[in-house]
């Protein structure tokens, strides 16, 4: 028999397992971004310099040795000098370095004091030349030396990779400059203003329509056109972001380059534009909802005091669902702020300042989207940084809607 108690019980348990589950696992997940966001302004890229061979059988390092090794080798911090000896192919080479911890400048750290290389000629004397591998800062941070391989076009190299120093917060936040791979510049303001830009102009374009919407459909339209009406919306909702993109790049793109006799349509009346379509089926179906749930008693007092059923849509019913009318904007807002493939295929993605309606910008998730799969080491870590910042951001968006609907109705 079916013992109803111990159900109810267990039930009872079962959601409190899950909702604590739930918890923990948001809670695992906003901690580890956390701290991964937080990692670049406390902490260096590593405790001190790191060599990477490639392509070379045996090596050297400072009295030990290494074999066919394709990893890090770490150079104990607060060494003075490095001394590198290698061979392989007939091939072998010395390389001696000094170091200066004190510098600031990546590029004046290292000095190379040694930097011969003996080649076997083709009678099996060793002919030596008094010339080295050649020496490439092509990055801040990463020397690279390269040498003569046992095949032609595939050389040995040798990398050095110095430790990146804690990064500035500020300079993270009010930096104008984005260059992650040159000279590990990390300035995210052009993106933090282009997020804002662009989504305050998404929602200028579709959140009038929006509620506009929203209002005729739940009080001027028949319930079975309203219905399938509905569901159009709703399947609008569906469509992936990157045919919205797609749509963007193929049609109102080329619409702004024609009409505003501009080099590339790609830019911030391209994106506004995209983000102001996607919002609205979302915030026209919550908003539609809310207005829906108002009680019809409400819209019976207004019309017996003679208020016309316009004026009973916009002065009655629409304040009364003002909750929901604010939750459709707030999840608006968000997609806005958080949509990535539309805005990477239409605006342009320059992280430079915004100029002008059709110049072109970049935003922060369309920044992490872009980056993500080639950054390594502090580059990684910085749009963890990035991703906080988002998080941040759409959270004072938030409560600044929340604060001033508060506000209004006191």
């Amino acid at each position: 028999m079916f013992d109803r108690r111990r159900s109810d019980i267990f039930f009872a348990w079962l959601f409190r397992i899950m909702s604590l589950s739930s918890v923990l696992a948001l809670a695992s997940i906003m901690v580890f971004v956390l701290v991964q966001g937080a990692g670049p302004f406390v902490f260096s890229t590593a405790r001190g310099i790191r060599i990477v061979p490639e392509r070379i059988e045996e090596m050297s390092v400072n009295g030990e040795s290494y074999r066919n090794h394709t990893t890090f080798i770490n150079v104990p911090p607060g060494a003075s000098a490095i001394s590198i000896a290698f061979s392989g192919g007939g091939s072998s080479g010395l390389l001696e370095i000094a170091l200066n911890d004190a510098e600031q400048d990546p590029e004046k750290a290292l000095a190379f004091i040694k930097n011969e290389y003996v080649k076997s000629g083709s009678d099996g004397n060793e002919s030596a030349e008094n010339e080295g591998g050649e020496i490439s800062c092509p990055r801040a941070y990463s020397w690279t030396l390269t040498y003569p391989g046992r095949l032609p076009g595939l050389p040995s190299k040798i990398h050095i990779l110095l430790p990146e120093r804690p990064y500035g917060f500020f300079d993270f936040v009010a930096g104008a400059e984005w260059r992650p791979t040159y000279n590990k510049r990390y300035g995210i303001l052009p993106m933090i203003l282009g997020t804002i830009v662009v989504s305050f102009a998404a929602i200028l374009l579709g959140l009038p329509l929006a509620i506009f919407s929203s209002v005729f459909l739940a009080e001027f339209v028949p319930p079975k056109p309203a219905s399938f009406i509905r569901s159009g919306i709703e399947l609008l909702a569906g469509i992936p972001s990157v045919v919205y993109g797609f749509f963007g790049l193929m049609v109102i793109v080329p619409w702004i380059k024609n009409t505003f006799q501009v080099p590339s349509g790609n830019g911030l009346l391209a994106a506004a534009i995209v983000l102001g379509v996607m919002i609205l089926p979302t915030v026209i179906t919550i908003a539609e909802t809310a207005l829906r749930a108002v009680p019809v008693s409400v819209r019976e007092a207004s019309l017996s005091l003679g208020a016309s059923k316009m004026r009973t849509a916009w002065a009655v019913v629409l304040p009364h669902a003002r909750s929901g009318v604010t939750a459709a904007v707030i999840l608006g807002i968000s997609r806005a702020v958080g949509e990535t493939m539309a805005v990477i295929l239409v605006a342009g993605n320059s992280p430079q300042f915004v100029k002008g309606i059709t110049g072109s910008l970049r935003t922060l998730t369309a920044t992490i989207a872009l980056e993500m799969g080639y950054a390594e080491g502090r580059h990684n870590e910085i749009l963890f940084s990035i991703g906080v910042v988002l998080f941040v951001l759409i959270l004072i968006l938030n409560s600044v809607i929340l604060f001033v609907r508060r506000n209004t109705e006191e």
